[in-house]
């Protein structure tokens, strides 16, 4: 048999980074897949505006006056994902490249997903985040950090 295949893990990890390529975000491209209990994978998204909306029709930028930057435009890769599911989601776990804001917090919350796998936390000193953390917590989400080059072949291929 062989031993260096992918990790459940490094494998959900690496679909949500994979659908993170798609955003035309400039400054931060996020990823996210909802896996089933039975490690199928039930929805993907990654951070970009609504359909219908043109991407060089609205602004990237990540400063100046707000309606002149992304953030009331764009839907995070978590909603997308929510959105796009082809299936509940009470149980689920989600796979993000980026922890999720407080906002997207309550969603997966209310979608009913159990567990954020998640990879970076480059704003684990927000007050967004530790908005998100309290709400987790109050919900019993359990969240765990990974780094897909630490997990990566059979050692841990079966732990999820």
């Amino acid at each position: 048999m062989r031993k260096d295949y992918l990790s459940w893990d490094a494998y959900f990890m690496g679909v949500a980074k994979l659908s993170a390529l798609r955003s035309k975000d400039p400054s931060t491209q996020v990823g996210a897949c909802i896996v089933s209990n039975d490690r199928r994978i039930i929805g993907i998204g990654y951070n970009g505006l609504p359909h219908g909306c043109a991407d060089d029709a609205f602004p990237w930028n990540s400063e100046g006056d707000y309606d002149k930057t992304k953030y009331p435009y764009v839907v995070h890769a978590e909603a997308n994902a929510i959105l796009n599911a082809t299936r509940a989601l009470a149980g689920a776990s989600i796979y993000v490249s980026l922890f999720p804001c407080n906002e997207c917090t309550k969603l997966i919350i209310q979608s009913g997903i159990r567990e954020i796998v998640y990879e970076s936390n480059k704003y684990a000193d927000t007050r967004e985040h530790r908005a998100a953390i309290r709400m987790l917590q109050a919900a019993g989400v359990t969240y765990r950090q990974i780094k897909v080059g630490d997990i990566t072949y059979a050692e841990t291929a079966e732990a999820v």
